[in-house]
């Protein structure tokens, strides 16, 4: 599969051709789990104005009505009925866009995202060009989705292995949930200084749910049991990393999604989040810059929600002693700049806790 922000690029070399003003043109994708239109992939002359962005449809009441109506949506001006409030005008506006066309993009029926395309002119956007591009972002919007339906699958096939198991494993759905957030929300802080784009920190949030996949082949007597291991169980519980690496190998040849984008940060994530920055995690031993970022931000998260979760053996810790753990393992056990990431969006950890809540019955 071609990369999709490559092809992007490509594509917009192409309408400038015809359209020499159009200078961004980007996509976005649609949560639906929890209602947020994120910033995906975007081609854009100078600095991106929208990088590591996101907010609620909901919060977004022009938006949520092309999403209701299917209809595509031209802004003569920007600046007309700008809403000081509204962080995205804001950034549009500070980044000198004057004009947009925005346009719905629908998976099945499903509302998938937008796809935006901006120029620096007012009224740049007449009708028979908005007929243009409406034909260019059918194209766009099949090549996005053809994008992430493969990891969807693959999804899909991890979490029906998860649900036969789910009885077994003190890790519940809501686990998953908060700590694929955290790792987001960890990527996000450190986006502009690691020089991250929106699509790793897109492609993390979808694969970091899988890095516990082969505990499904750990025996209920290690995996359940409530006192510490013994040596040789904690070598079986070990084991549960090679496990999940032949699982996600073995389902991406049997779905034919070797070609997925970036699915070797699905397996570093699943290989590599048990590594410690100093070298005495499992199971290779990396250490420092050896071990992947997205492991080393994958690793921070999960062990950040271990702790303040309950489990069978333990209660859950409250944060500010879960933050006093990985600060004092800083730079040991985690990558300092992944911990301080997180340490400093307490704000941000404790909606994501109100967000996904266990269920309790």
């Amino acid at each position: 599969m071609e990369n999709f922000g490559r092809g992007l690029s490509e594509l917009h070399d192409e309408l400038r051709q015809k359209y020499p003003a159009l200078c961004r043109v980007a996509v976005a994708v649609y949560d639906k789990e929890r209602d947020f239109l994120k910033t995906f992939h975007h081609s854009t002359d100078g600095e991106s104005p929208l990088s590591f962005y996101q907010v609620k449809l909901n919060e977004t009441p022009s938006l949520k009505r092309l999403v209701e109506t299917g209809e595509s949506r031209v802004v003569d001006n920007l600046q007309d009925g700008y809403d000081p409030k509204s962080e995205h005008s804001r950034r549009l506006i500070a980044a000198g866009l004057g004009s947009s066309l925005t346009i719905p993009i629908y998976n099945k029926d499903q509302f998938f995202g937008f796809l935006f395309f901006n120029s620096r002119e007012a009224g740049y956007f007449k009708s028979t060009m908005v007929e243009g591009l409406t034909l260019y972002s059918r194209l766009i919007s099949v090549l996005a989705i053809q994008e992430l339906m493969p990891i969807e699958m693959l999804k899909g096939a991890v979490e029906t292995v998860r649900e036969f198991s789910r009885h077994r494993d003190a890790e519940t759905a809501a686990h998953i949930d908060r700590m694929s957030r955290y790792a987001r929300l960890i990527a996000l802080e450190m986006g502009p200084k690691f020089n991250l784009q929106d699509e790793f920190v897109e492609y993390l949030f979808r694969f970091a749910p899988l890095h516990d996949v082969g505990k499904v082949a750990i025996p209920d007597n290690i995996l359940l049991k409530e006192g510490k291991l013994t040596e040789e169980e904690f070598t079986t519980m070990q084991s549960h990393v090679s496990a999940g690496l032949e699982m996600i190998n073995s389902m991406v040849n049997s779905f034919g999604l070797a070609t997925i984008e970036h699915v070797e940060m699905l397996r570093n994530i699943v290989g590599y989040h048990h590594e410690a920055y100093d070298g005495s995690g499992y199971i290779q031993g990396l250490k420092g810059d050896e071990i992947p970022l997205e492991s080393r931000i994958t690793a921070v998260a999960d062990v950040f929600d271990a702790l303040t979760s309950k489990r069978p053996y333990k209660e859950a810790w409250p944060n500010d002693e879960a933050f006093a753990y990985l600060e004092r393992n800083a730079g040991t056990k985690f990558d300092k700049n992944c911990v301080d990431a997180l340490l400093c969006n307490l704000d941000r950890v404790e909606q994501i806790q109100a967000l996904c809540k266990e269920q309790t019955f």
